[in-house]
Order: C-alpha cells, then sequence, then structure tokens
C-alpha cells in the first residue's frame, strides 16, 4: 500500500501505459482519478478498478482544453481534499519525417503532447503547492535520441523533457513541497506504438522492427507494467529525494 490515501489523477487512462499506471496506483492503495478523451474506455478501467477492491473515477477529458483543467483540478480537490500526484500521460504520435509531416499533424502533436503537458503541471500545482505532490509527465526516449519518422513527436518529447526541468527549479525555488520528474520509456508494447509502426511503408517496417531486436540490448520489448512500475516508484515516498530527474525505462536502448 505504497500509495495509501494518496488522491492520483492519471491522464490518458484508457488504454496502454495510463491504464497499467492506475490500476498500478489502485493496487498500491491510491484513489485514482482516471481521464482521457475516450469516455468509453477510461470508464471501464475505473469499473474494473472499482470491481476489485479499487478506488477509482472516470472523466472525459481533452488535455488541450485549458478551461477543462482548471475545473478538473478544483473538482478532485473539492471532493477528495486535494491532489497528490498527476501523471501526465496523456500523448500521440504520427510518424514522419521532417520532409513528409504535415504544419496539422505537427500542431496536434504540440498541443496534446506539450501544451497538455504544461496545462497539466501548471493547474497541479494550483492545488499541491500548500501540502505537497508528486508531477509525472511521461516523455518518452525520443525526447533524448532522434528518430528519423518522428519528427514532431521527438520536438514535443524532448519539450517535456527540460519543461519539467524548469517546473521542478521552479517549485523549489517557490519552496513548494512538489516534486517533478519525467518518466522515459523505450519501445513498450502498446497500440499506439504497434499501430505506428505498423503504419510505415512495409520496407520501413521491416527494417524498424529488425532495427530494434538489434539495438535494445535485452532483446525485448517492454510491457506497460514497466512504466507503471516506475511512475509508482516516483509517487511513491521511495523517491522523495528526487526532483528534475529522468527516470529511462528503455531496456538499454540509449545506452549506445
Amino acid at each position: 500500500m505504497r500509495l495509501k490515501g494518496k488522491v492520483a489523477l492519471v491522464t490518458g487512462a484508457g488504454a496502454g501505459l495510463g491504464e497499467a499506471t492506475a490500476r498500478r496506483f489502485a493496487q498500491e492503495g491510491a484513489t485514482v482519478i482516471a481521464t482521457d478523451i475516450n469516455a468509453g474506455t477510461v470508464e471501464q478501467v475505473a469499473a474494473d478498478i472499482c470491481a476489485q477492491g479499487g478506488l477509482a473515477e472516470a472523466i472525459t477529458q481533452d488535455v488541450t482544453d485549458e478551461s477543462l483543467w482548471a475545473t478538473l483540478v478544483a473538482g478532485i480537490a473539492a471532493r477528495h481534499g486535494g491532489l497528490d500526484v498527476l501523471v501526465n500521460n496523456a500523448g500521440i504520435a504520427i510518424p514522419g519525417s521532417v520532409e513528409d509531416t504535415t504544419l496539422a499533424d505537427w500542431r496536434t502533436t504540440q498541443a496534446i503532447n506539450g501544451e497538455g503537458v504544461f496545462m497539466g503541471t501548471r493547474a497541479a500545482i494550483s492545488v499541491m503547492k500548500e501540502r505537497g505532490g508528486s508531477i509525472i509527465n511521461i516523455s518518452s526516449i525520443e525526447g533524448l535520441v532522434g528518430e528519423a519518422q518522428a519528427s514532431a513527436y521527438n520536438y514535443s518529447k524532448g519539450g517535456v523533457r527540460i519543461f519539467t526541468k524548469s517546473a521542478a527549479l521552479h517549485c523549489a525555488a517557490q519552496g513548494y513541497p512538489i516534486r517533478v520528474n519525467s518518466i522515459h520509456p523505450g519501445f513498450i508494447r502498446t497500440a499506439m506504438v504497434e499501430e505506428g509502426i505498423g503504419s510505415m511503408p512495409p520496407e520501413v517496417q521491416q527494417e524498424m522492427e529488425e532495427r530494434l531486436m538489434r539495438e535494445i540490448p535485452l532483446k525485448a520489448m517492454g510491457e506497460p507494467l514497466d512504466i507503471a512500475n516506475g511512475c509508482l516508484f516516483l509517487a511513491s515516498e521511495e523517491s522523495r529525494y528526487m526532483t528534475g530527474s529522468e527516470l529511462v525505462i528503455d531496456g538499454g536502448y540509449t545506452c549506445h
């Protein structure tokens, strides 16, 4: 029960990393507010958690809606007495190189992956600054290294990485008992990753799959639970001396 008594908001919790994190947090005693733009999937996740004896509620959220962020965190604070953990997980990946990415796809990626994290962090700080909390921003190894077919995604996740450090420094300078850290998943077996690879031209897809198995030292893609466990560590008091840090969970991919 490493999160007993804590209230945790997880965005993009209807599937993938967010779903795994919401379930893991509930197993460890947290009251989980699971949000997603897809109402049906996130409601099912919350229902499953409750059916298994956990505490969860589902809220439909578009992370690019600024007014909704204010309403969301204010409502959580009113219903639960505060907010202890935020996992800014919601994100998208639209494959494309610098030459073939459209401006529309670029802007959509930045709005969700970048602006959503900014607005979520800002909103969480407003309710955490008195009692403290942990903000966890899901970046990517592609916020650390480049990928030719992920130009917009690279840009957004690199921004999340350095923004996290800025927010961590601000909270520390203001004396807020808030820690802000980023997690950098490698290639994790989620629908988003598999669909992204599957959308590539056949020859590019084959080369990508072969390269991954060649360049991941542990010779396998990760599972969502691997990232959920990293989030659990950063959400718990076990990581009380960490802020502005980067937790890389990638099977060794970025060791090269």
